[in-house]
Parts: C-alpha cells; structure tokens; sequence
C-alpha cells in the first residue's frame, strides 16, 4: 500500500490525469466510487464503456515494473485469457508520466470487466473449480512467457526491497531475523520454468470478477505481479478464501480450487509442502509494505488518518508475534 499521505480522495489529481485520454464528461459520478490503497483508481466511462484510470506517485512505483505487468497483461490477452485490457492515451502511450502541482505522477487506464467481484460466488462448488482452472492456466501460459521488454521484479528483489526498507526503521530485529532464515530457506527452493514464473500475486476475490449469465470470469490487477514460484500464488487464493469464509465451507472450497487448477497446470509437490514458508513470504512482504505506509506522522492528524493508523498498527502487532526475536 502506499503511504498514509496518499490515502484521500484526490479528485483535482485524477481529473487532470484523465485528461490524457478520451472519457465521457456527463459519466464523472462514477469518480466517487474510487478506491485507493497501493494505487489510486477512478473509475470512469469512455463511450458508455466502464474504464478504470489508476495512478500512483513516482516514490512509490518503478516505471519498469508498471511497464512490465502492462506487457505481461498484453501477452495474457493475446493467448486469449481473461485479463482487463490496458487503454492508450490519446498520444497513443500504455502509460505516462504526468508532472503535476502535487508532484510527478505514473497512470494508466484499464477497460473494465463484466461481472461483479467473485466474494458473493466463490462459495458456488463450480465457481471454485472454475476459479482453480484460471490460476492455473495463468501460471500455464506465465511458464511460456518470454520476456523482450521490461522484466518485472522478483522475489530477490522483494527481499532487497524489504532489507533496505528495514534498515531505515527503528527497533525491528525480529522482522530482520525473519528476513534472513527467509532468504536461507528460499534460496534451497529449485527455480525451473515449470514451477516458476510470473505470478499474480493478488489472486483474490476482490481482484476475480464472474459474470453470471456467461458463468465466466476475468481477472484484474495485476499491479502486485512478481516472478516467484506458482505455489506463491496458490497460498495467496488459498489465505484470501479462508479468511472470508467459514471453516467447514473453506474445506470444500480449497478441495474444488485445486482440483481446478490441477486440471489445468501441475502443481509442484516439494514446493507446496513449503505452503507456509510462502505465507511467511507474504506476512514479511505485507508487514513491512504497512511498517512503511505508517512510518510518517503529523501533528493534527484527520479521524480517518487516525483511525486507519490504529488497524495497521494492530495488524502489525498480530503479524509481528509471529517472528522470531
């Protein structure tokens, strides 16, 4: 997520940056819908079609990795997979860099999907099953993928994110600890193109969106795509479903969830009896992407400012208990 400063409604910004591609002046309400977390995103309509206009400032994004997932997207879409499709500017540019009075600023747009997010369906036996065969022929076709542009970070790179990102922090031995058996563990783990590729990362109900008069689903959001290893994706679906639902629906719904993939791409057996090294992988990647976005405080602070500080600093305590001193 980005920094706290960065979490508000920042309409001026977004109609400025819009202003770079075609967009339906008389559809602007649909800006109050907007959401913002490691991106802001406003949705609009272009020609009566829903599109999507995210952005994010510089310090917080790398123009190779948003250029990397957008080419990576592209590919997706030629092999026919259900991904939302990047819309050029009016300069004819996937992305741009726009300097604005609130500083320079990276933006895209996506068309948006049909369907509403999948939360309300996963629970459906053939839904999960369905939703297993679209991880895994993402990972299918991720295995093919060849790379001729910009390459998207990985794992490594995370790892080096964190490192530097700890070491301006104060007092956090035991999230470096952590860190350390980490990339011990990681590095003993065999990379090969079949168990190892571009992920999602982010392949979670709110991101799979099913359409119930077609019973087909797209997926969208791919800014948290990564190179690590399949089973990383998996644990991400797996942990995302568990949370919102029961345990007794969670048991059926993790059983259809891998059949579905498995009918599409193997899964590597060495590799998912690692499963919670993984989710360690993600607590440590989230622990320290929230450690970061609260680190900065004001004087004066809103009630929303103040408020969403006090969750992350909850789950910061809750995800931190688990690492070793």
């Amino acid at each position: 997520m980005m920094k706290l400063k960065f979490l508000f409604d920042q309409r001026a910004l977004a109609m400025m940056l819009l202003k770079n591609w075609e967009y339906d002046e008389d559809r602007l309400d649909l800006m109050d819908q907007f959401r913002i977390s490691a991106n802001a995103v406003y949705p609009f309509r272009c020609n009566g079609q829903l599109q999507l206009l995210r952005f994010a400032p510089v310090s917080e994004k790398k123009e190779k990795n948003i250029q990397a997932e957008i080419d990576f997207i592209k590919y997706l879409i030629n092999e026919n997979y259900p991904a939302h499709i990047p819309i050029q500017s009016k300069e004819g540019k996937d992305l741009i860099l726009n300097s604005t009075p609130w500083g320079d600023y990276y933006a895209c747009v996506f068309k948006g999907v049909k369907g509403k997010k999948s939360i309300d369906y996963i629970v459906d036996d053939n839904t999960a099953v369905a939703f297993g065969q679209k991880l895994g022929l993402l990972h299918r076709l991720s295995s093919k993928y060849y790379v001729t542009k910009k390459e998207r970070w990985s794992h490594q790179n995370v790892f080096n994110w964190i490192e530097q990102e700890l070491m301006i922090l104060t007092n956090e031995d035991g999230a470096l600890n952590e860190l350390s058996e980490l990339k011990k563990e990681f590095s003993a783990i065999p990379i090969g193109r079949n168990n190892y590729g571009i992920i999602h990362y982010d392949f979670e109900p709110d991101n799979i969106f099913y359409d119930v008069e077609s019973k087909s689903c797209s997926v969208i959001d791919f800014d948290d795509a990564m190179y690590h290893w399949y089973v990383m994706d998996i644990e991400r679906s797996l942990n995302s479903f568990e949370v919102e639902m029961k345990k007794s629906d969670f048991v059926k719904i993790k059983k259809n969830f891998l059949e579905g993939y498995k009918s599409i791409y193997s899964i590597n057996k060495q590799d998912f009896n690692k499963i919670n090294l993984f989710k360690r992988f993600a607590n440590l990647y989230g622990y320290t992407r929230i450690k970061r976005s609260i680190n900065e405080s004001w004087q004066n602070e809103p009630d929303w400012m103040i408020n969403l500080r006090k969750k992350l600093e909850y789950q910061l305590d809750f995800i931190g208990s688990s690492f070793n001193p």
